[in-house]
């Protein structure tokens, strides 16, 4: 017997045919999928959460850390042996959710983008390129759109102003 299940239920499972058996399972299996269902355990999980959760082999509760979540399914490693489980949210004791959310914070001011009138020729910037490697120059010449930048190693670049940065020397 199935620990924790209602032995009137199991008895009425016995008692049903193959049949009601297989429509039954087709019932519960679109239910599970459902989304609504997995966002509402999906909500109050995060990545390293510790959770309890259903062994499908012998239907008992262990307990492990979240470690990755995904559309349908997420991963688990069991506390104690660190065996990897990818189970279906309903497979989820649901965490408790918090009893009081904090009050929202509220946002700072998003920074204007810098513009083209904030830069002058011959001021310092920097920008970052496409490897991420931040280079430093001085404008040479004003554009519509973009500042053309000179890094002094004989080569210029083409930068966006929403990309610059002033640099002080000091």
């Amino acid at each position: 017997m199935v620990q924790g299940a209602d032995p009137k239920l199991i008895d009425a499972l016995n008692r049903a045919s193959s049949l009601e058996l297989f429509q039954l399972s087709v019932i519960i299996e679109r239910m599970l999928a459902d989304p609504r269902r997995i966002i509402a355990v999906r909500a109050n999980l995060h990545l390293g959460q510790s959770v309890r959760f259903l062994d499908y082999r012998d239907a008992q509760m262990r307990s492990g850390k979240v470690v990755a979540l995904k559309d349908t399914k997420l991963t688990l490693h069991e506390d104690g042996t660190r065996r990897e489980w990818t189970l279906p949210y309903a497979a989820i004791e649901p965490p408790a959710a918090t009893a009081a959310p904090a009050p929202p914070q509220p946002t700072p001011p998003v920074p204007p983008r810098p513009s083209r009138n904030d830069f002058r020729c011959g001021e310092k910037v920097a920008f970052e390129d496409r490897f991420l490697q931040t280079l430093v120059g001085t404008i040479v010449r004003i554009n519509q759109r973009t500042a053309t930048i000179d890094t002094g190693d004989g080569t210029t670049w083409r930068v966006g102003f929403a990309l610059l940065r002033h640099v002080l020397d000091i």
